[in-house]
């Protein structure tokens, strides 16, 4: 299990795209075709990436869209193991010989 909280993939493009260019949420949300409110959600992580916004991404960015939802499957796991359930019970299965 990961330790540390994985950064939301919304930060990281709001830090390594979108200030750099000097990108607003208005004029970057245009850019994608999404809404100002979508992208804001986003990238002060609010809403998680969907494969859609990924793709998006990865086709303004000249990146990968599978590189960008890795970062949000990342933190969507680490999320559930914080929570994970105590009532499972291990299934018997049998060895082989």
């Amino acid at each position: 299990m990961i330790r540390r909280k994985p950064t939301h993939p919304g930060t990281v493009f709001l830090e390594d795209v979108m200030k750099p260019l000097g990108l607003t949420v208005t004029d970057t949300a245009r850019m994608l075709g999404v809404s100002r409110k979508a992208l804001s959600e986003f990238v002060n992580g609010k809403a998680a990436l969907s494969p859609e916004m990924a793709l998006r991404i990865s086709k303004a960015t000249n990146t990968s869209a599978e590189s960008w939802m890795n970062m949000q499957q990342k933190l969507t796991l680490w999320n559930a193991y914080q929570h994970e359930p105590e009532n499972v019970t291990v299934f018997p299965f049998e060895t082989v010989s």
